[in-house]
């Protein structure tokens, strides 16, 4: 089939400078959710309608399945249809969707595709408590007769529950003879594509129905405030995955998964967590709360205590991770490493059974198995224009409050006094210290302030 998706609107009362289907759903726009379902249907084509924001649009989700037609000015559905129309294949049937209804189902459209069947018009449709804003199905003995927008109602219209979504599904050639036909006398002088159902019936063609599931399938994006409870429905949705599939949420309306999230058994996840792009928690991982994991593999048995933030890093199994603690991209964590609070790790590896407990910085390092790196350690990589790296090998203890001058390389079993500045490689097995001698001067006073007079 054909899918179209409508994405040229505005969006006036989103308040912003960002076109309308930019805005991000769980971390990524509305109209790439769109996009990704479409493309679960393995369509032959997928023709995006744009127009306001113009190319910011088509730079946002640029991609080589899709194909681009452009609406200006908007001048109603069926004008955006028609744009499309000349990228479609006639001999397929055509799906239509909206850029600024994030949320729907593939199995909800297949289900409207089987519907329409080979030469029918079929319409996704729900029935509301509260039916204001959209427009109404009116039906007679039972069959779809035409739609009506709420502007262009009467009263006994206005009292119908069953409402039109937009979403449709029709054959191509029909569309073909029914757009360019359209008329814009109604209250919006807008060409919609909701008359082409009257059309249909005047051909005697067959007008179906299917419904969704859930009604926050259908539901649009017009206002911040409807894409905020957009987004805790869907954050719901996938707090509800995680739990049948045997993750424990300490409280399910209090995480936040903006890409993919892998669990293994037994994962612990406290609240106010944030996942985005893919993560994976192995069996038995726990994660504390209001902690930040973005493109990370953590191993089994390890946990993250609160406030961490990890970002495109390897952790290993039986690892113990802050609070906060930070690791940047390319930290890599053998097995049993301990990370503690305030310590930050980039571009490095530290090897099994390892620990950095309290307040350091190791940046462009390679660490060994067995290491120490005592509190206030820092790994100087940085000369203010090239980064160098420090080698700490195997079963060295680096005291507190030193600093490792890079390039510089600690030999195996190495020990480091505290407060050392090593500026030249330290000998394996010995201890090696940098300091200035102590000195306490008799009869030495602290300065007083001056008085005034």
């Amino acid at each position: 089939m054909n899918i179209v998706i409508l994405a040229a609107g505005q969006g006036k009362r989103m308040r912003s400078d960002l076109p309308k289907v930019l805005h991000p759903i769980a971390g990524k726009p509305m109209l790439a959710h769109v996009i990704a379902t479409a493309r679960s249907l393995s369509p032959k084509r997928i023709a995006v309608v744009y127009g306001h924001g113009g190319e910011r649009v088509r730079e946002a989700l640029a991609a080589d399945d899709l194909l681009w037609a452009k609406q200006e000015p908007q001048l109603g559905t069926g004008h955006a249809v028609l744009q499309a129309l000349p990228l479609l294949d006639p001999a397929q049937p055509t799906l239509v969707l909206y850029g600024d209804v994030p949320l729907m189902r593939a199995d909800t459209l297949r289900e409207l595709v089987a519907t329409a069947g080979d030469d029918a018009l079929a319409l996704l449709t729900a029935r509301l408590d509260d039916p204001c804003g959209y427009g109404r199905i009116v039906r007679i003995d039972g069959a779809i007769r035409r739609i009506v927008e709420e502007k262009d109602a009467d009263d006994a219209e206005r009292a119908i529950d069953e409402i039109n979504t937009g979403i449709l599904v029709a054959p191509t050639a029909a569309l073909a003879r029914w757009l360019p036909s359209l008329g814009n006398r109604n209250a919006q002088g807008e060409y919609y594509l909701t008359d082409i159902v009257a059309l249909a019936v005047a051909e005697g063609l067959s007008v179906r129905s299917a419904q969704p599931a859930a009604r926050w399938e259908v539901q649009g994006v017009n206002s911040k405030q409807q894409l905020a409870e957009l987004e805790r429905v869907h954050q719901r949705s996938v707090a509800e995955r995680l739990l049948e599939q045997g993750v424990t949420l300490l409280d399910p309306a209090r995480i936040d998964v903006r890409g993919e999230l892998v669990c293994g058994r037994d994962v612990t996840i406290d609240v106010g967590c944030v996942f985005e792009g893919r993560v994976e928690l192995a069996d038995g991982v726990g994660v504390g709360p209001n902690c930040v994991l973005k493109d990370v593999g953590v191993g089994a048995g390890t946990r993250i205590h609160a406030f961490c933030h990890l970002e495109s890093a390897k952790v290993g199994a039986g690892n113990v991770i802050g609070p906060y603690a930070r690791l940047r991209p390319g930290a890599q964590l053998g097995s049993d490493v301990h990370v503690g609070n305030f310590v930050e790790i980039k571009n490095s590896t530290i090897a099994d059974h390892s620990k950095a407990n309290h307040l350091a910085y190791i940046g462009d390092a390679t660490v060994g198995s067995r290491v120490n790196v005592g509190a206030g350690t820092i790994t100087c990589n940085y000369d203010g224009a090239n980064k160098h790296r420090t080698v700490i090998e195997d079963d060295v203890f680096i005291g507190s409050d030193t600093q490792l001058v890079a390039p510089v390389t600690v030999g195996r079993g190495a020990t480091l006094g505290a407060g050392t500045t090593l500026t030249r490689d330290a000998p394996a097995d010995q201890l090696t210290v940098s300091r200035a001698r102590q000195t306490s001067v008799p009869g030495w006073k602290r300065p007083q302030k001056t008085k005034k007079d």
